[in-house]
């Protein structure tokens, strides 16, 4: 996995006494808030939203709950995922399943539904880069990943296969399952999973806070 070798793999223990905090707490909400802003984007641009959005959504029509709710209820399903692959779960791991949700509800609330294909074509384009951004900046705070993002690790480790292969499987999989329960699937759905993987990755190493050798 490219991201191996940027992230440190450290329990919650060692996460809190790493050094560099004043930097990576701010980077941490900065990253979680803007990643849920970017998502509601997605969702709003109307031409199909990223995997997971679309089994939000198909949640939140079936269970009658809002966006923000369905995205804080599956991330708390995934994270039982967890247990059997023994992720390490962190400060970021919380903050995820709280802040993501609030934050694409926010978003929801005042941003104005595009009125043309021109202004969808714009919301699709801030919303996939900042979606990758954002899932960068996050990461890069090293306070453990996402439920989301931690599936994805966990199953790279454990079945040692390459991280697209993995990454691509899951997107399937959510989007299916998304699109059943009543979720929208457009063209942009595609175009986010073949270029979510190069941009987190081309980002990832410009936003990581380097933690010195026996902090951690």
């Amino acid at each position: 996995m490219t991201d191996s070798f940027i992230l440190r793999r450290l329990n919650a223990a060692e996460q809190l006494r790493a050094g560099r905090k004043l930097r990576r707490f701010p980077q941490l909400l900065v990253g979680l808030i803007g990643y849920g802003a970017s998502v509601m984007m997605l969702v709003t641009s109307g031409l199909g939203a990223a995997s997971w959005s679309v089994l939000t959504e198909g949640v939140s029509g079936a269970l009658g709950i809002s966006f923000g709710t369905a995205t804080n209820l599956i991330a708390v399903i995934v994270l039982v995922a967890w247990i059997p692959m023994r992720e390490l779960p962190g400060v970021g791991t919380l903050l995820n399943v709280v802040l993501v949700g609030i934050a694409a509800d926010a978003t929801a609330s005042i941003i104005p539904q595009p009125d043309s294909v021109g202004a969808q074509a714009i919301y699709l384009v801030i919303g996939m880069i900042g979606l990758a951004f954002f899932d960068a900046v996050y990461l890069g705070a090293q306070f453990s990943a996402g439920p989301r993002d931690g599936l994805m690790t966990g199953l790279v480790r454990l079945t040692r296969q390459p991280v697209a292969v993995v990454r691509t499987g899951i997107e399937v999989t959510v989007a299916t399952t998304g699109w059943i329960l009543g979720g929208t699937v457009g063209s942009g759905t595609v175009l986010i999973a073949v270029t979510m993987g190069p941009l987190v990755g081309y980002f990832l190493p410009k936003v990581t806070v380097e933690l010195s050798d026996g902090k951690g």
